[in-house]
């Protein structure tokens, strides 16, 4: 990984809310604010199972990433990136972080999350930067 990724990916890791722009089939930015964590070389996000945003993720992988605040308003540059669905291990995984890095609240919407939904009711997306 070389300097500049490595900077986008700390910068991006340590943020409260990644905005992730996925794409319709007919090509139209959807952007969407998530919590994330850093996992490695990588980022992870944890969503709804059947979101929007995973049907297009799993139809087209490539996305643009970048810092935004709660609404989803950027508050940096966008960076393009890959994203693809874990698995369970993965997720877990992920989920683990988020009520490390989110503290109490993280941990109340985790468990609503899961009492709603149960636990494949959500899934990680693993996030990759472009070199």
């Amino acid at each position: 990984m070389d300097d500049i990724t490595g900077t986008a990916l700390d910068r991006l890791g340590a943020g409260k809310y990644l905005l992730v722009t996925s794409y319709r089939k007919d090509g139209t930015p959807v952007p969407t604010p998530v919590w994330v964590v850093r996992d490695g070389d990588t980022l992870g996000v944890w969503t709804v199972a059947d979101s929007f945003k995973v049907k297009r993720i799993r139809r087209r992988a490539d996305v643009e990433v970048g810092p935004c605040d709660v609404r989803g308003r950027p508050t940096g540059d966008a960076v393009p990136a890959t994203a693809e669905i874990v698995d369970a291990a993965t997720s877990a995984r992920y989920r683990r972080l988020i009520a490390r890095k989110y503290g109490i609240t993280g941990r109340l919407i985790l468990l609503g999350s899961r009492l709603r939904r149960g636990v494949d009711g959500t899934l990680g997306i693993r996030v990759t930067l472009a070199p």
